[in-house]
């Protein structure tokens, strides 16, 4: 019989786990998450989400402010790409109404929701690089980010919650100064995520850490409801841009970018490559943004008339006064819709009713967050604690479109 110490653990048993609070004030969650982890030593055991720490009650308050108002809350849910969520508001907005925006309207927003895309996916991939120690890498990313951010003071003088879209058209139209900033971001970023990929793509210590760790396949990528990059990274082709066009994205070629390992690397592989498309998108848009108005006409009592069209003409000034004085204007039908684009998250869409009121009767969301969150617990599994912040962070989990 041998004296010496066994090496062997124990029978994993209740008595040998810990937990601990990974957040909701933990610097790799990014914003107020919470995640009860169960621990057997370094080995994550499971993972239990929770949250609320960043409660809005969006949705209903969707059936409190008018198909205008509302915008300015869809700002707070993904706040990290404000416009695309403008853009999924309205769109939604105007599927249940039958509005068809015009020509000039449809590049504008295709423009501004892949300038969003680029915004949402440096800060995805730099707050990853971060977690996992590329600091550098971080710095580059959120250079590029400020430039967006200039884009967009520029277009409708806010830099972070917009609130650019309305019922029918945009606040404001783009100008040539817009137009020429954007033509210089197309020249110049593609230097930076070359720079970018060589900071990272065979960097050892990112690779360790990304590479097999938080594995998704397909089929699970189906079976959850995953959507965006954190599906395409696990070889689900759909995009809605292409699958369901909406606003111009008929008009432009681009490719969807896949991959098929499902791991962290994948994913941030994916975002990577979706910045490239994006400005093919965005190039292909603004050197062919069709002339003519960026809202719909006055006669639709729906969007807001331009300055020009109150102190000139009739019509414009009854349109305002009724939109603005009277608060009536919209003709909406008793009748639901559910409408979606293709997020920088994955696929956001909105369920609205409409009652007959300019207020919809019931406002319902889907956030790609809400539901890829659901899929931590499962990818952690099995995994070590210091691979909790590769996995979050390749998720890209806002918490604001959490908390309903």
């Amino acid at each position: 019989m041998s004296l010496a110490p066994s090496l062997e653990r124990p029978p994993q048993s209740q008595d040998y786990l810990w937990t601990l609070n990974f957040g909701p004030q933990h610097p790799a969650t990014h914003t107020t998450l919470r995640i009860v982890l169960e621990l057997d030593g370094e080995r994550v055991v499971n993972a239990i989400p929770d949250i609320g720490y960043l409660h809005s009650g969006f949705e209903k308050i969707g059936e409190k402010l008018d198909y205008n108002q509302y915008v300015t809350v869809t700002d707070r849910m993904n706040y990290i790409s404000p416009m695309a969520n403008n853009v999924a508001w309205h769109h939604a907005v105007e599927t249940l109404l039958g509005i068809e925006l015009t020509p000039r309207c449809k590049y504008i927003r295709t423009i501004i929701c892949e300038l969003a895309r680029i915004s949402d996916h440096l800060l995805s991939t730099g707050a990853m690089g971060l977690d996992t120690g590329a600091f550098t890498f971080f710095l580059y990313a959120f250079y590029q980010r400020e430039v967006i951010y200039d884009i967009f003071e520029t277009l409708c003088g806010a830099r972070f919650t917009n609130s650019y879209t309305r019922v029918g058209g945009v606040m404001h139209d783009i100008t040539p100064q817009v137009i020429e900033k954007i033509r210089r971001f197309v020249k110049t970023f593609p230097a930076t995520i070359d720079d970018l990929e060589k900071l990272l793509n065979r960097n050892r210590i990112f690779v360790d850490r990304t590479r097999q760790v938080g594995v998704l396949t397909k089929e699970e990528a189906t079976n959850w409801s995953a959507t965006g990059p954190v599906a395409r990274a696990s070889g689900v082709t759909r995009d809605l841009r292409k699958d369901e066009p909406y606003l111009a994205y008929a008009d432009f070629d681009f490719q969807v970018c896949c991959a098929t390992a499902g791991d962290c690397f994948a994913r941030y592989y994916v975002r990577m490559a979706e910045m490239r498309e994006s400005l093919r998108i965005i190039q292909q848009a603004i050197e062919n943004l069709p002339s003519g108005p960026a809202n719909i006409g006055v006669d639709e009592r729906t969007t807001l008339p331009s300055k020009a069209q109150v102190y000139q003409t009739i019509e414009g000034t009854i349109t305002h006064f009724e939109l603005v004085m009277l608060n009536r204007g919209f003709t909406v039908p008793s009748e639901e819709s559910y409408a979606a684009i293709e997020a920088p998250n994955g696929e956001l869409g909105f369920y609205v009713v409409g009652d007959g009121s300019d207020v919809a009767y019931r406002a319902r969301c889907r956030p790609p967050s809400f539901i890829h969150f659901s899929l931590f617990p499962k990818l952690i599994r099995g995994h070590t604690l210091s691979d909790v912040v590769a996995v979050l962070g390749s998720l890209n989990i806002i918490a604001a479109e959490l908390d309903r």
